[in-house]
């Protein structure tokens, strides 16, 4: 999906309530699984022990970790869109998150994100608020659903 351009900050407001795109779909390799579980000191099996997986878990496959599929939205949601004028921009956090089906390694990933809330704030800033859905090619249920908050400040 092509990457929508806003042209500034300030114009977020006039989106609120539009889903603003799609991002293209991300493998989730074991590898990727085993620098994450590396990077966060979680090697809990279900996630890093292939073998086990094979005759302990469902599906036969590790699972990624719920935070790994969380740390992937900053970069599904830039290949979503693009504020341009932008001085700089703040992760705020997040208010609500769900990991709502587990992601086998080997699936593929994508976002779906929803402008929620554009709010004013000093400095010439904006709050933006987005309900993010990170969905797994070929099944119904989301991997998670986050309520993602940054702030964004316009040149």
């Amino acid at each position: 999906m092509a990457k929508r351009e806003f042209s500034h900050p300030s114009e977020m407001q006039k989106h609120v309530g539009e889903e603003i795109g799609v991002s293209d779909w991300v493998e989730i390799t074991q590898e990727r699984i085993n620098l994450f579980a590396d990077a966060t000191g979680d090697h809990q099996w279900i996630h890093v022990d292939v073998e086990r997986a094979k005759k302990d878990m469902p599906g036969g496959k590790t699972i990624a970790h719920g935070f790994l599929t969380l740390s992937l939205i900053p970069m599904l949601n830039s290949q979503i869109s693009h504020i341009n004028n932008v001085r700089n921009g703040i992760n705020y956090g997040c208010n609500k998150v769900r990991f709502t089906s587990p992601v086998p390694a080997g699936s593929r990933v994508r976002a779906r994100a929803k402008l929620i809330a554009a709010d004013p704030m000093d400095k010439g800033g904006v709050r933006l608020t987005n309900q993010v859905t990170i969905e797994i090619e070929g099944q119904d249920r989301p991997a998670c659903v986050a309520e993602t908050m940054a702030i964004v400040y316009g040149t």
